[in-house]
């Protein structure tokens, strides 16, 4: 995607709903009333259409958001997805939605399926993913497949000023838009638009709301993987009674156990649920659910089904409360509850096998390496057989494969295709974008946003390697440029260098690095950005605009900020009431700008 394509935050409750529209205004620093446009949220396929010169040329799905599937042959079977747009369309133009199918569709399709002897989607979302992705455009194309166009990604030039403009836009340029929507004023139109719940003939989970105000949309920019303007309310979670028949103890990649709850299998909103999350011993205890338990499931949106609590008047009456291991259950090491944290882990780090396999699992997953075909039971399969042990075995396959008295084509459920399949796709990750590395290396409180900041401080694997060397002296140039680091405290700093000081995982980086091109990080650059690469620090209470969107704004043109002054330090921004950060600065002899400075810099 030339654009990332971001998922939305969710709110489920008027609170949180005025929650949102509270952290807008503080944002923004304004008190009035800001109008969003209000939506369906279609519960589909998401897709992204790029046209060129007003011709379609191409359709992908969202995937991790930077990248996605090649869908373009499949949509030109869809006949609300328009192939070419009138004349007054931009040359750029890349338009997001909902692939989706109608619930009498579907029932129709599933009706053909049955008498067919094939299998039956449980849902219309999935019916409609599944059409999509056939390899077959032709299967595709006798599946009963719409579209709605809501959001635009690329854009050659602005051709509205509002979000309600675009709308109309896009209806002119052939495009179906979701209805019934509304331009809300106040937060109880937003809360009467949302209880409206009208009767329509597709699924939806929700309603969206974004700001209408395209330049209010800029300037609150997005924090990690989702936009600040939008949000999507979810309605109220279904539930439904099943038995809980057991309590597994899973061992997390950090260590952390989990206990998951095994249900008898019901369907929850459309999905047959079997497992659910019982998040950690206290949560259990305050719950009191025991194995053998009828118990209230629920399941709202994209959230992982729940356990709310038990039925008591369903209860045996030689039930038994369900005591936490204080043992890890796969290889008996003390897991131990640290002060202040609500979850136990497993003391045998490296010896764990299941931390080994879950920090496989990690490795490969969507958002660090994302090879194609590797999935769970694959990296389990190939654990529990000895072909793949560390991270570099991976890389590694296809040449020991070729050793081996029983290679991976001959093995059950394997061809050659297959087998050729997945190296290509293992090799195809052999480059690799720096934030992406870290982010797979599964470090405890690393997540993708830290990952791309450290990337984005660091710029090589090098580099990073080397400060983390030195960072393990706490009194080092190093450790302070760490902590300067927006979002690194001394908690995520301390799990960082621990894990650059353990030789085992060094060891590991070093094969890594053997088999990898670790790519360095790339920063956007924005066109005519004078603080590009420079680093910024805020200080003091700022009039026109609030800390945090001057941080933003900072960041969206290249800029570095950081939450302490040092002689790396290029500006210093001062507002009235500025104190240390000010004086350390004209110390240091740093260059300092008064608000009205810094806005006159970036323009």
């Amino acid at each position: 995607h030339s654009v990332p394509m971001l998922s939305l935050s969710n709110v489920f409750n008027d609170e949180e709903l005025a929650d949102f529209i509270d952290r807008i205004k503080r944002f923004l620093n304004v008190s009035g009333n800001i109008p969003v446009v209000a939506e369906p949220k279609i519960d589909g396929l998401s897709c992204s259409l790029r046209y060129e010169k007003q011709k379609l040329i191409q359709a992908a799905t969202r995937g991790d958001g930077s990248e996605g599937e090649d869908i373009t042959q499949n949509v030109q079977f869809i006949s609300d997805i328009p192939k070419r747009l009138p004349n007054d369309a931009p040359d750029i133009l890349e338009v997001r939605g909902e692939i989706y199918m109608r619930r009498d569709d579907f029932n129709a399709l599933n009706k053909r399926q049955e008498e067919g002897g094939k299998q039956i989607f449980a849902n219309p979302r999935n019916a409609a993913a599944g059409s999509v992705r056939q390899l077959d455009p032709s299967v595709t194309a006798s599946r009963p497949l719409h579209f709605f166009g809501y959001a635009l990604g690329q854009v050659s030039e602005r051709f509205a000023d509002t979000q309600w403009d675009i709308r109309k836009k896009l209806k002119s340029w052939g495009f179906v838009e979701a209805e019934p929507s509304q331009l809300c004023e106040t937060t109880d139109s937003i809360v009467s638009y949302y209880n409206l719940r009208p009767d329509l003939a597709y699924d939806i989970d929700g309603v969206v709301y974004k700001v209408n105000d395209i330049e209010l949309q800029e300037r609150l920019g997005f924090v990690s993987r989702s936009p600040r303007w939008a949000t999507a309310h979810k309605f109220p979670a279904e539930k439904a009674i099943t038995i809980l028949r057991s309590i597994d103890i899973q061992v997390g990649r950090t260590g952390a156990l989990t206990p998951v709850a095994r249900l008898e299998p019901i369907t929850v909103g459309g999905v047959v649920v079997s497992n659910a999350t019982l998040h950690n011993e206290d949560e259990i205890a305050r719950k009191d659910v025991r194995i053998g338990d009828h118990v209230i499931v629920q399941r709202a949106g994209d959230v992982i089904p729940q356990i709310l609590g038990p039925v008591l008047e369903k209860r045996s009456h030689d039930s038994i409360k369900f005591n936490f291991p204080d043992h890890c259950p796969v290889c008996g090491s003390t897991a131990i509850r640290e002060e202040g944290e609500v979850v136990r882990r497993c003391t045998g780090g490296l010896i764990c096998q299941a931390q080994a396999l879950e920090r496989l699992k990690h490795f490969v997953s969507r958002n660090a390496f994302d090879i194609e075909g590797m999935g769970t039971k694959i990296i389990e399969e190939f654990y529990e057989q000895g072909l793949i042990k560390t991270p570099g075995d991976i890389f590694r396959l296809e040449k020991n494969d070729k050793n081996t008295l029983t290679p991976l084509r001959a093995r059950e459920g394997w061809g050659d295709q297959s087998a050729r399949n997945l190296f290509d796709a293992i090799e195809a990750r052999r480059k690799i974008p720096l934030d992406r590395f870290i982010y797979a290396l599964g470090i405890r409180q690393i997540g993708e946003a830290t990952a791309k900041k450290l990337a984005g401080f660091y710029t090589d694997f090098q580099t990073l390697r080397t400060e983390m060397q030195k960072g393990q002296d706490h009194s080092s140039e190093a450790y302070a440029d760490l902590l300067n680091i927006e979002d690194v405290g001394a908690s995520v700093a301390d799990d960082l260098l621990g894990f650059f000081a353990e030789p085992h995982n060094r060891d590991i980086l070093d094969d890594l690095q053997k088999e990898l091109a670790i790519l360095d990080y790339i920063r956007p650059k924005p066109v005519d950005s004078p603080v590009v690469g420079k680093t910024v620090v805020f200080t003091g209470t700022l009039v026109t605009m609030t800390r945090a969107e001057a941080k933003a704004r900072a960041e969206t043109l290249g800029a570095k900020v950081a939450g302490s002054v040092s002689k790396k330090t290029d500006y210093v921004v001062a507002g009235e009431d500025a104190g240390s950060k000010l004086k350390s600065a004209k110390e240091l002899g740093v260059k300092v700008l008064t608000e009205e400075e810094w806005k006159n810099l970036i323009g």
